[in-house]
């Protein structure tokens, strides 16, 4: 189980609109996704007070992932107060993704 907030449709709004939120868009049939979880716990570690670290189940939320566009996962989007501001598909290292988090949180 990961250490990142689960978003769904009741809270997927409020959770991205203030602030910097990065949100992998994911399942859990899907290994590359897996593959994710550990970097992403990490970084709800290293983000506490700066940057909200979720998930979005798209088996679960579908109508999120289509709102969005995600076409593969996974899919990370980092918004800036509820605006996409950058986007990765597939593994990422965690060196990118903190990188757009810092330039995203500036």
């Amino acid at each position: 189980m990961s250490k990142a907030i689960e978003l769904t449709t009741d809270n997927f709004d409020t959770t991205i609109g203030t602030g910097v939120a990065l949100v992998d868009f994911w399942a859990e049939w899907c290994g590359p996704c897996r593959m994710m979880t550990p970097i992403l716990d990490e970084l709800v570690d290293d983000y506490q007070d700066k940057a909200t670290i979720a998930k979005v189940n798209v088996d679960t939320a579908g109508d999120i992932a289509q709102k969005f566009g995600v076409a593969s996962i996974p899919t990370l989007i980092i918004f800036k107060d509820g605006q996409e501001s950058t986007r990765f598909v597939g593994v990422t290292a965690k060196k990118q993704l903190v990188s757009a988090l810092d330039g995203a949180s500036a």
